[in-house]
């Protein structure tokens, strides 16, 4: 079935529909990672985005419900060059666009992907929809494109109910605002007990349950949105419960802290971002899905330092507070995008908590 791609700029893509066939409209964002399409799919940073993979051939090694960030795939469309529609692995469940189906999400194939990309940096993150209806004037559905708004994802994609991983070390309270899998499971790796909390419990309910240590997750959308949440930050701000933060995390701390965030013309999004720790001058690879940075001009000397910049636009990627048991990054030290570079950032943390002993 032939489906279009329109941008709120009046540009047309036109491709072959996979999975639902259902009409969407949503943030259009590109991913420049070369494999792990499935984690991306699964990672509920995406919610409200459709996602375009700039690597052009997609789904070779099928399905693998194992290696899924979360319960299921959480953005609005997807978009590729093309589709490998019979994979060739050992592990696969099934195809991508049986995937597709299954959650009812419209994916066109069949798109110039590198031109779509080249579109998005030069003019920036724009809404579009996907569809099969061929529309003879675009003044209708651009105007609902650039109505379009992603709000209220965090409460969509965090746990219904607080639950906990067994382990016989730390005890670490994960708040889920969007959370990856892998973040809790690279915390049990190492022994601790986590107990994941949805994303507007009270700090009172946390701080209560005698944590050795609080994550902020990453999660979707724009961080100044979650108002609620960043006042019950500022409580466990106040505490002394040692805390690592990345992210939505990271951005909503620094919120908490009366720092500022802004949108980026088109985000970090893939397996191959190069960050330099501050105090080392060591540059590590890093996994990122990010479209808000924390503005450095508002970072203040008294309350956080920062600690990682990208090294591809000079971005803050990391900030340590002063005179607290508090490090923050804005990248994913718990993806496994080639090198696992920034793996040492939970022992840190594990080492920040037994300190705090």
């Amino acid at each position: 079935m032939k489906a279009y791609l329109i941008l709120e700029d009046g540009t047309v893509f036109a491709g072959t529909s996979i999975g639902s066939d259902r009409e969407v409209i949503s943030e259009i964002v590109f991913n420049t990672s070369m494999t792990g399409y499935l984690e991306v799919l699964t990672d509920p940073s995406y919610a409200g985005q459709a996602v375009v993979m700039t690597y052009p051939l997609i789904g070779n090694y099928g399905i693998c419900r194992e290696d899924m960030e979360s319960g299921r795939p959480w953005p609005d469309g997807y978009i590729v060059r093309e589709l490998s529609r019979i994979p060739s692995n050992f592990r696969s469940e099934g195809t991508i666009q049986d995937f597709l189906k299954e959650y009812d999400i419209p994916g066109i194939s069949g798109v110039d992907t590198r031109a779509l990309t080249k579109i998005l940096r030069e003019k920036g993150t724009m809404n579009g929809m996907i569809t099969t209806k061929e529309y003879d004037d675009l003044s209708e559905p651009i105007r609902r494109m650039r109505e379009y708004q992603v709000t209220g994802v965090v409460l969509k994609t965090t746990a219904r109910e607080k639950y906990v991983l067994p382990g016989n070390g730390k005890r670490v309270a994960l708040m889920d605002y969007g959370a990856k899998r892998n973040i809790a499971r690279s915390l049990n790796a190492r022994g601790c007990q986590v107990t994941v909390y949805p994303a507007d419990t009270p700090a009172e309910e946390v701080l209560a349950d005698h944590p050795d240590g609080i994550m902020l997750s990453n999660g979707p959308g724009d961080p100044k949105e979650n108002t609620a949440i960043i006042e019950e930050i500022k409580k466990l701000y106040a505490s002394d419960v040692p805390i690592f933060a990345i992210c939505l995390g990271h951005q909503l701390m620094a919120l908490a802290n009366g720092m500022d965030t802004y949108k980026l013309k088109y985000g970090h999004r893939g397996g191959n971002h190069p960050v330099k720790d501050l105090e080392t001058g060591r540059v590590y690879i890093s996994s990122q899905n990010h479209g808000y940075v924390v503005d450095m001009a508002t970072v203040k000397p008294d309350v956080a330092v920062p600690a990682f910049i990208n090294v591809n636009d000079g971005t803050n990627e990391g900030l340590r507070y002063v005179g607290k048991n508090i490090f923050t990054v804005q990248y994913h030290p718990e993806a496994c995008p080639g090198p696992r570079d920034s793996a040492y950032l939970f022992d840190r943390f594990l080492k920040m908590m037994e300190v705090n002993d």
